[in-house]
C-alpha cells in the first residue's frame, strides 16, 4: 500500500513547530498561521470561535493537500491594537472552556440517565 505511515498524522519531528506564524504583507492587521498535524476538525471549530470575535474581519482556513497533515488560518483584524496572535489565543481560550462545560454537561446527563435506570 502506498499510504503513509499512520504516525506521521500526529507525530512533531524534529525541528518542527505546531504552529508557524507569518505577517500577511498584502492586507492590514493580518496574519497567516499554519498548523501542522491536524485537520478540518480543529480548523473549522477555531474559525467559528474566531468569527464570534467584533475584532475579526476575516477568518478562514484551508487544508493545502489532502495527504499534508496540517491547515492554514487566515485572520483579518479591524485595528492594529488587536493583534491576530491575541485574537487566535483568546478564541482557543475560549474554545477550550467552552469544551470543558460542553463535557461536564455531558457527564452530569450520563449520571443522571444512570440514576434513573436503577
Amino acid at each position: 500500500m502506498n499510504a503513509p505511515p499512520t504516525f506521521e498524522s500526529f507525530l512533531l519531528f524534529d525541528g518542527e513547530k505546531k504552529i508557524l506564524k507569518e505577517l500577511d504583507t498584502k492586507v492590514p492587521n493580518a496574519a497567516i498561521f499554519t498548523i501542522n498535524k491536524e485537520d478540518h476538525t480543529l480548523g473549522n471549530m477555531i474559525r467559528n470561535q474566531l468569527l464570534k470575535d467584533p475584532a475579526v474581519i476575516f477568518a478562514g482556513y484551508k487544508i493545502p493537500h489532502p495527504l499534508e497533515h496540517k491547515f492554514v488560518l487566515r485572520i483579518q483584524t479591524n485595528s492594529s491594537e488587536c493583534a491576530p496572535q491575541d485574537v487566535l489565543s483568546n478564541a482557543i481560550t475560549d474554545l477550550i472552556s467552552e469544551l470543558s462545560l460542553f463535557e461536564e454537561r455531558f457527564r452530569d446527563s450520563l449520571r443522571e440517565k444512570r440514576e434513573g435506570l436503577e
